[in-house]
């Protein structure tokens, strides 16, 4: 692992927080997570796949949103943290690698939103909720976008629903885990860093 730093990055919904890891040697891409709604960037499966994908020449930055930042539990809405999270990856996306984004649950579907117009390579989405518990007629399926490289973690007991693969949209389903994904974390972090692999974005 390389240099860690940590900043605050002012964005149209106040200030967000990055912490930016560089692995030991050249980067080959970079992977931006965000949080859940009412968790942190230091949740297990984001840092589970932050360590796999550091150990794997990736780039790895993990964003707080302002809501978070400024201390606040309940999140802001979705085009406020749409539009915090765009201006936090202007700031700091390197053209020169491709750029992939993602996170869980609330982040993830964050990332999903804003990856076309961020020009993102692929989109990670860590335990997407498909629709509010005991609510499946409340579909976000089509915030998946369907022309990039996306790989979706769910577990198969998570009452926020399992998303079906469709087109670029591969899902990956975790026997036994519910939306926090904490049951085998290395299992987990494999299954992103393979994928991530096997689009020569890690190696």
């Amino acid at each position: 692992m390389g240099a860690v730093r940590s900043f605050e990055i002012d964005t149209p919904r106040g200030p967000a927080r990055v912490r930016l890891t560089d692995p030991a040697g050249p980067p080959l891409s970079m992977l931006v997570l965000g949080h859940g709604a009412g968790g942190d960037v230091d949740a297990p499966d984001l840092t589970a796949v932050h360590d796999a994908a550091v150990a794997g020449a990736v780039r790895v930055a993990l964003v707080t949103q302002p809501y978070r930042v400024a201390g606040r539990r309940a999140p802001a809405p979705a085009g406020h943290l749409d539009e915090a999270w765009s201006a936090v990856l202007a700031e700091i996306a390197d053209p020169a690698l491709p750029l992939i984004t993602g996170g869980r649950s609330s982040g993830a579907r964050v990332a999903c939103r804003t990856a076309p117009s961020l020009g993102a390579a692929g989109v990670l989405a860590l335990a997407f909720p498909l629709h509010p518990p005991g609510r499946p007629e409340r579909s976000r399926a089509d915030e998946l976008p369907t022309g990039l490289p996306t790989l979706v973690v769910n577990g198969d007991r998570d009452p926020f629903g399992l998303p079906e693969a469709s087109g670029t949209v591969e899902v990956a389903v975790r026997p036994g885990a519910v939306h926090d994904l904490r049951r085998d974390l290395p299992g987990t972090a494999e299954i992103v860093a393979a994928w991530l692999r096997r689009h020569g974005w890690a190696e």
